[in-house]
């Protein structure tokens, strides 16, 4: 079976704002599939905002962000302690390891990538991308990022450029702000 590509998602921290940005395209091989998925949820765990953007699998995505949901719930308003729990989790269970996905998750204040690998990552320059498009899109922020544009701002125009040159990723934004 050919492979599922697709999806640019970005977030972006300025001026007391994170913005998660992501586009609307899945593909198959060289078909779309669909413009307009929606990658970049609002989850409210305990009443308090968590914004999450998905690369990879949308079911893997999925099950990915019910674990964080539950991570969340048993420690609120601790981001990164239930980030780092699911990444653990996600490392160590064998169901879980054959996941494939991305999350770039925040709550105001963190903002972090987590990986299949274990991984939780915050970004040095309030920046992080992931996807095809991504690089295209974290490089195309960074160079934004001390001009006088907010962060919304940055991250839809990160997305056009991103969207320009990756045929995986379109301009049909989900963009979600918190801050």
């Amino acid at each position: 079976m050919e492979a599922w590509h697709g999806t640019t998602i970005i977030g972006v921290r300025k001026g007391g704002k994170v913005v998660v940005a992501g586009d609307g395209q899945v593909s198959l091989g060289q078909t779309v599939i669909k413009g307009t998925a929606r990658k970049v949820r609002r989850l409210s765990p305990g009443g308090r905002d968590v914004v999450c953007g998905f690369a990879g699998s949308t079911a893997d995505a999925f099950a990915l962000l019910e674990r964080l949901e539950t991570k969340l719930e048993a420690a609120p308003g601790q981001l990164l302690r239930a980030c780092v729990e699911l990444a653990k989790d996600w490392r160590t269970d064998k169901y879980l390891q054959k996941l494939e996905a991305m999350l770039i998750v925040t709550d105001g204040t963190e903002l972090l990538v987590v990986t299949g690998a274990g991984d939780v990552l915050a970004p040095e320059h309030d920046v992080a991308a992931i996807g095809s498009g991504g690089n295209f899109a974290l490089a195309a922020a960074r160079g934004m990022m001390d001009s006088d544009r907010d962060a919304e701002a940055i991250a839809r125009r990160a997305m056009a450029i991103a969207a320009d040159i990756c045929v995986y990723t379109n301009g049909n934004l989900t963009v979600e702000t918190i801050g």
